[in-house]
């Protein structure tokens, strides 16, 4: 499936949900820091996303948190219960088949293409509960970046059977 065509099908689910978002088109890039001076604008909380898996137990898991936060692997898994030292970046063939998406294009909105629900969500607490007007995802590509306010982004995970962990990254 192109990039285009799982964009426009993001857009269309959002439409079906009445969900209104902002979008800032850019030039493709893999890193927040080249994304950020794109984003100077943007009101609201700006995110990386990581898609990782554990070793052991072989689970899939997607973690989305403010750009600003350290994203500490170890003490995340040992949070997670899945044991220090057993999360590691999923290669990029497994996030297109479950995600639709390739390298540097990971958003929590890619979840709508995991019918099976076999990604777990992580979410930074602060996204949802920070009191930000918008946080803001790459829509499927990494052209651009679209804003959500949080509550818009907990109604879409729902419908997408995405109950996200939230967890605290200080």
């Amino acid at each position: 499936m192109a990039a285009s065509d799982v964009r426009a099908e993001l857009r269309d689910f959002l439409a079906g949900l009445d969900i209104q978002s902002s979008c800032v088109e850019h030039p493709p890039v893999f890193t927040v820091e080249e994304m950020m001076p794109h984003l100077q604008e943007v009101g609201g909380a700006v995110t990386k996303n990581l898609f990782l898996k554990d070793k052991k137990k072989k689970s899939l898991w997607l973690v989305c948190a403010r750009h600003d936060r350290q994203v500490n692997l170890n003490d995340l898994a040992k949070k997670l219960g899945l044991g220090s030292g057993n999360l590691r970046f999923a290669d990029e063939a497994t996030m297109l088949e479950k995600l639709k998406v390739g390298q540097g294009c990971a958003t929590a909105l890619a979840v709508l293409f995991d019918r099976e629900q076999s990604v777990k969500l992580v979410l930074d607490q602060d996204l949802v509960e920070g009191g930000h007007e918008r946080v803001h995802f790459h829509p499927m590509t990494n052209a651009a970046t679209v804003g959500l306010t949080p509550v818009d982004l907990l109604r879409f995970l729902q419908e997408t059977g995405h109950v996200p962990i939230l967890h605290r990254f200080e």
